[in-house]
């Protein structure tokens, strides 16, 4: 028997209903530290994260740049094909040293090719042969700089993609303005993630307190768990003022004690005014 008791003990199980219930009743914990994730988030993207903005200029790309006299040669879907594939090919160089290093000193700009690689990004729109570059900075005038100096060297005929890759050309589609918005970043997307985390928080802690809680507070546990061990006796909770008390005779035993004390109290009045 002591063998079967020790097997029971180790092993636990979790009675999700229970967690359930408990975590109901701490439902207002688990509320408020939802709330306080929400605006600790909201209060440490508004105050500490930079805003960032994005510029972005699209580019047609043609891999058949021949023309005969006046006349322009018919763009089949074999060459669309062909220009799609290219684009590829375009955002290597878009990123290449070469390009961003011109892009710096044509454009003067402040950064270092290690930094402005990063704000570059460059591929297809959709599955079209446009290829579109974008740069993000935090500031939106300097973004638009950046990608238009880009464009301007990517599509110069001498030392451009059409230098590069022969037989290729590139047309300017639209060229970059200035972003009026912030693309990153998003304060209500970052307080949804805050409260996310403080409801996860609390309800994790709540149900680890629960679960190392091994206090037995009823007697149907023991009867359900431990079903070759009778219960002999239980003791109730003579003091309780909750409703029940442990097992439910606190509240009973405790109104028909001060009911008895009333009785007697009276009785005594009576015969003292005798």
């Amino acid at each position: 028997m002591t063998s079967n008791l020790q097997n029971r003990q180790e092993e636990q199980e979790i009675d999700l209903l229970k967690l359930l219930k408990v975590l109901w009743k701490k439902i207002w914990i688990i509320g408020a530290a939802a709330l306080v994730g929400g605006i600790a988030f909201f209060l440490f993207t508004f105050f500490f994260i930079t805003p960032k903005y994005q510029s972005s200029a699209l580019l047609y790309v043609n891999n058949n740049s021949l023309n005969i006299g006046s006349t322009k040669l018919n763009i089949s879907s074999g060459d669309i094909t062909a220009s799609s594939s290219l684009i590829d090919t375009y955002a290597v160089i878009l990123k290449s040293r070469t390009t961003l290093e011109q892009a710096i000193r044509e454009g003067a700009l402040p950064y270092k090719y290690e930094d402005l690689v990063k704000k570059v990004s460059g591929g297809a729109e959709g599955k079209t042969p446009v290829f579109k570059i974008t740069v993000t900075d935090t500031n939106p005038e300097m973004a638009a700089h950046i990608c238009n100096t880009i464009v301007e060297i990517m599509v110069d005929e001498r030392s451009g993609i059409s230098a590069i890759v022969e037989g290729s050309s590139v047309s300017v589609i639209d060229y970059a303005v200035v972003a009026t918005q912030k693309t990153s970043p998003s304060l209500k997307k970052n307080a949804a993630i805050g409260m996310l985390l403080g409801f996860v928080v609390a309800c994790g802690i709540i149900i680890l307190v629960s679960l190392m809680d091994t206090t037995i507070r009823e007697e149907d546990y023991l009867i359900e768990t431990y079903k070759d061990i009778p219960v002999l006796a239980n003791i109730p909770n003579l003091f309780a003022e909750t409703s029940g008390g442990y097992y439910g005779y606190g509240s009973s035993y405790a109104k028909a004690s001060e009911k008895a004390k009333k009785n007697a109290s009276n009785k005594s009045s009576k015969e003292g005014g005798k």
